[in-house]
């Protein structure tokens, strides 16, 4: 098992309502990414994915797009330091 890296992710664009959180959430059961998704009051999506290099850099690349009916026009990311999430929840509004 290699280490464990985390990445917050910031998405821009039309994120809300179009069913991005449980598509994020559900992506991540897959993957076996742990962490959280949330929309913001600004209109974007914010989450913390956890898990091998490999699979946050997939969950990473599938944000870039997301669900069916989203369009993300941008992706901001930052390196965090792992948060030991045991699974990846979606979070309310802040």
């Amino acid at each position: 098992m290699s280490e464990r890296v985390a990445r917050r992710l910031r998405l821009h664009g039309r994120v809300q309502g179009v069913w991005f959180r449980e598509s994020m959430r559900r992506k991540a059961l897959t993957l076996e990414v742990t962490g959280w998704v949330r929309n913001r009051m600004d209109g974007t999506l914010e989450a913390v994915i956890e898990g091998e290099p490999d699979a946050v850099e997939e969950m990473t690349d599938w944000a870039r797009h997301g669900p069916e009916r989203a369009e993300v026009r941008k992706l901001e990311q930052f390196d965090e330091s792992p948060g030991n999430f045991t699974a990846f929840e979606t979070r309310p509004t802040a």
